[in-house]
């Protein structure tokens, strides 16, 4: 296999960056599923992809496909990716992995199972200046971390029926835009060793806005603000005791950064050289993986993906908010 062919379920807003990323990066898409078969037609229209299915069924059984990105709201993740790995098929789960953490497990336990890979689709782990930042970190030119800092603020809408506003639909600001910072300090301090969250509430009981303060191993300290009614700076920081990183506007984009001293003097300036929105790195990293033979990301293992879930439901649990059916 010189590249793994991609089935796409769902035809949403992501779906199409997605596709058109694959397209950008010439990466082969097989087909695509959606319930409505004028959407699923349509969308097999615009990206030239040869088969369209009126099912996600349909989708998962088509021989051609090697890999599915799952890319429906978060309650249907883990049913979704559970029926593409019992019909034999790798998956690429957009995030957050799944709804909750238990959710996240049953996912993992499918993947393992099957022996197929089962990827969190965290794209920003794959990106140029992330892979640059960690070289960075591991070589300790920034010294003893001692603090991470990181946004993800939007004003997105006040509308109830909005899918950020419906509690049914996974909505808040913690699982859509929260996970992006959440996962960045994961990424570079490692698990938090202790969890204090606070949040303020829609009228629909979603999150608009939670705060996030935790200590890692070591003595560090984190946080992070998520927001989906205001917009902010959207930066992150890690602060060492020899410099520190600055990532500019939209620190998850793909973006430049500097690496600072406490004295002021850039030791290094790096600006990225990206097309399209960036998001085929994550797409080039799975296929690496299944033409490798494993089943589990370096980046972003499962069992991360999954203990990042179980953090999300610790930090709703002390804000307050619960799916239904929780």
């Amino acid at each position: 296999m010189t590249s793994a062919r991609w089935g796409i379920l769902a035809t949403g807003l992501i779906a199409h960056m997605f596709a058109a990323d694959l397209r950008t990066a010439g990466l082969p898409i097989a087909a695509v599923g959606s319930r409505r078969e004028t959407a699923a037609r349509e969308f097999a229209r615009e990206f030239e992809i040869p088969h369209a299915h009126s099912s996600y069924e349909a989708l998962v059984a088509d021989p051609d496909v090697d890999i599915v990105y799952v890319a429906t709201p978060h309650p249907m993740h883990a049913d979704n990716a559970i029926l593409a790995l019992e019909a034999g098929k790798h998956v690429l789960i957009e995030k957050p992995f799944t709804l909750t953490g238990p959710e996240a497990e049953r996912v993992r336990d499918a993947a393992r199972a099957h022996g197929l890979l089962a990827m969190e689709a965290m794209w920003t782990r794959y990106l140029p200046h992330m892979a640059r930042i960690r070289e960075i970190v591991r070589s300790r030119a920034l010294g003893e971390i001692r603090a991470v800092f990181a946004d993800h603020t939007q004003r997105i809408s006040t509308d109830p029926a909005h899918r950020l506003n419906a509690l049914e639909l996974g909505g808040g600001a913690l699982l859509d835009l929260g996970i992006y910072p959440l996962s960045f300090i994961w990424d570079m301090l490692g698990a938090p060793t202790g969890v204090t969250a606070r949040a303020r509430l829609s009228e629909t009981g979603a999150d608009s806005e939670v705060a996030t303060i935790f200590t890692h191993e070591g003595g560090a300290l984190s946080t992070s603000i998520s927001a989906a009614r205001s917009a902010g700076p959207n930066t992150a920081h890690i602060v060492g005791t020899d410099a520190r990183i600055d990532i500019d506007r939209v620190w998850y984009n793909p973006a430049s950064f500097r690496v600072t001293t406490p004295d002021g003097r850039i030791l290094e300036e790096y600006v990225p050289e990206v097309t399209g929105r960036g998001m085929q790195y994550q797409a080039m990293a799975a296929a690496d993986l299944i033409a490798r033979g494993k089943t589990d990301s370096e980046l972003l293992p499962l069992d991360q993906s999954v203990a990042i879930m179980h953090l999300l439901d610790e930090i709703r649990a002390q804000v307050g908010v619960r799916y239904p059916g929780e």
